[in-house]
């Protein structure tokens, strides 16, 4: 995928996915059937954006898509390690709220 790396841990029921580089145009499409397509059996999502460097409109969409899909199947979303950058994306846009994140 271009501009971003992606390194699953799957323990039980919990899938870790950390995220290094850019998530945006030119690779959502490949990051969303990736993680959406990763998600069976899952009950508990956690996107480590440690190393996430930029996220944008379209990165937010996959978020969104991601938090419908696991609450349809019981399930949840946490996002971890988000940079001060990427924050003032997620409170300018609203995700603040929709988003359980944690440090």
């Amino acid at each position: 995928m271009e501009n971003i790396e992606l390194q699953k841990i799957v323990d039980g029921s919990t899938l870790t996915v950390s995220l290094k580089g850019r998530l945006d145009t030119a690779n959502s499409g490949e990051v969303s059937q990736d993680l959406l397509g990763s998600l069976n059996g899952v009950k508990q999502l956690v996107l480590d954006f440690t190393d996430l460097v930029y996220i944008s409109s379209s990165g937010l969409r996959i978020l969104l898509q991601l938090v419908k899909q696991l609450k349809g199947q019981q399930g949840e979303l946490i996002v971890r390690h988000v940079s001060k950058e990427i924050m003032d994306v997620f409170k300018m846009t609203g995700f603040s709220s929709l988003l359980k994140i944690e440090d």
